[in-house]
């Protein structure tokens, strides 16, 4: 089993996004990055803790390769805004990948340099930050699974729910048939 810890704007898109893919074992939504010990989520949402929205997933890399999970990162969400994905703006929402080890390290910025190559998102600069992991927090419980407890909201309906369709159509091979 390994981990990667990723921050794509709001973590409940990237939790529903990785739910129910091949290989992946665990996804917690949570903090990192910032100075705060034990940040909740109303400290993160200032922007003053300097933490990103952040999911943890442990995945079991002979089914699912860290490079295969920082691929659908890149395509699931814009890595050219920076503090912002579509409305949520804020240092708390930023792109970045934190790493545990250099083999992460590398795989990290050499997909970051590929999807910036392949100009999937244009000719805009991935700003996607690539940092080492101090502290992962895990979130209040409320944000666990948030998709899968409120597909009826808004959010859910206007953002997650495309993102979610998205994903199991480009990634289809990730996915268990319905």
């Amino acid at each position: 089993m390994e981990t990667a810890i990723l921050g794509g704007g709001c973590f409940w898109c990237l939790e529903a996004v990785y739910r129910g893919m091949k290989g992946i074992l665990s996804i917690a939504p949570g903090y990192a990055g910032g100075t705060v010990q034990h940040p909740t989520y109303q400290q993160v949402c200032t922007g003053q803790t300097g933490h990103a929205e952040v999911i943890r997933l442990e995945f079991d890399p002979a089914i699912i390769s860290y490079a295969e999970i920082l691929r659908i990162f890149f395509v699931m969400h814009d890595p050219t805004t920076l503090n912002r994905q579509g409305n949520d703006k804020g240092t708390q929402y930023r792109s970045v990948i934190f790493y545990e080890n250099d083999q992460q390290k590398q795989l990290a910025e050499r997909a970051k340099q590929d999807i910036a190559q392949e100009k999937i998102w244009g000719d805009q600069p991935v700003v996607t930050q690539i940092q080492p992991l101090t502290t992962f927090w895990p979130a209040e419980e409320a944000h666990f699974d948030y998709y899968a407890r409120n597909p009826m909201a808004g959010y859910c309906q206007v953002i997650i729910s495309p993102k979610v369709a998205k994903a199991r159509k480009e990634f289809a091979r990730y996915f268990s048939p319905a």
